[in-house]
Order: C-alpha cells, then structure tokens, then sequence
C-alpha cells in the first residue's frame, strides 16, 4: 500500500515484522499510535525498549526474569526436588494458572527438530543436566507439547534422566495430538499435572 507519510510507512514495517501481525493491522496499529499522546506513545515505546534490554534469563532455570534468579526459584515454598520441564514461557504460565504444581521449572527454549536442524546443544538441556547433577532432585515430569518433536525431546530426555537414576514422569494426555499447553483450558491442563504418569513408551497414548 502507496503511504503519504515515509515515517508511517516505516512504523507499519516494523509492526507488520511481528508474527501474527498483517499490513492492514499493523497500519490499524500504527494509525492508533498517531493517535495518542505523544507521552502516552513514549511510556509504550519505553517499556518495550526496557523490556529488552533489561530482561533477564533466571541462571537456575531459564526462565525470564528481572533478577538474576526468577520468583518461583528463589519461593522457599516451592518443592526444589521436583522439576517440571517445559518448551518456554507461556508454558509455565499456563501451568502455573492451574494452581496444580508446586515443584520448580526448566525451560528447554523450544524443542528437538531434526528437520529445522535444532538439536540439544541448541536448547537449555546442558543446563538441566548440571542441575539434576548437583543432587536433589527426585522426580522430572515432562510437560511438552504433544507433537512428534515434542515426543522426541520426551524420549531423549528421560532416557539421559533415567541412566542418571532420576525418576521421570509425563504430564497425562488430556492434550490433543499436536496441541500446545498455552491453548489448553486450565481445568484440562491442571487434571494433567495432578494425574501424570511414569514416563515409557506405553504411556504416550
């Protein structure tokens, strides 16, 4: 679309980069932003610049943070010898939204994909491994999509778990096949956590 404006034009890229967004969107957006107060524009843009600049990755799990080590890490409340591992972030709020795990987290960054050629060295699992080595830890439950990377990320992990003499279970399956935790409602997710089962070949159903 022809633009009056090369500085609108520029704001309407840089909107439309952002997955989800479209051109007519992120023109709707850039036209709202016009719109209001120049300040008001100035608080948004500087959260945004904040965010990425100041956000942190918790050293323990992974997860976003503003301190070196995340809330539900330094939570005394939580139960340390239980470690829930999961994609990335919205996993762990969709989780945590159920109010069903009191164990601790670790966020993979994404997943095993022979064909987009990730591999482990490419995801937080050295980083797993340093942690179940330190001792302490009785139980791993894996909480992955059910997609056939998710699975293959499952399979290699509980192996590597298991030979290190860590008990592994899985979330239940009340997740559609190829499904992501962040769409499934809390009460399905939360009976998942409470009913998951020991990990092995026999329980991906």
């Amino acid at each position: 679309m022809a633009l009056s404006s090369a500085l609108l034009d520029q704001a309407v890229d840089q909107l439309a980069s952002l997955p989800g967004i479209g051109r007519r969107t992120a023109m709707r957006l850039a036209l709202d932003l016009l719109r209001r107060d120049v300040h008001e524009v100035a608080r948004f843009s500087e959260a945004v610049r904040n965010m990425r600049e100041q956000v942190q990755y918790c050293t323990q799990c992974c997860n976003i943070s503003d301190r070196p080590v995340c809330d539900i890490c330094s939570d005394p409340n939580r139960d340390a010898s239980m470690i829930c591992i999961v994609e990335d972030i919205r996993d762990v709020i969709a989780i945590e939204n159920t109010h069903q795990f009191k164990g601790l987290y670790h966020v993979l960054g994404g997943v095993i994909s022979p064909m987009d050629g990730v591999g482990p060295d490419d995801l937080h699992v050295a980083e797993l491994f340093m942690r179940t080595a330190k001792g302490g830890i009785r139980e791993v439950v894996l909480a992955l999509g059910a997609t056939l990377e998710g699975d293959t990320t499952s399979f290699f992990l509980s192996r590597k778990l298991q030979e290190a003499g860590i008990a592994v279970s899985m979330i239940a399956r009340g997740i559609s096949i190829g499904g992501d935790l962040d769409q499934v409602d809390e009460v399905t997710l939360g009976r998942s956590i409470t009913d998951r089962k020991p990990y092995g070949p026999n329980t991906r159903t």
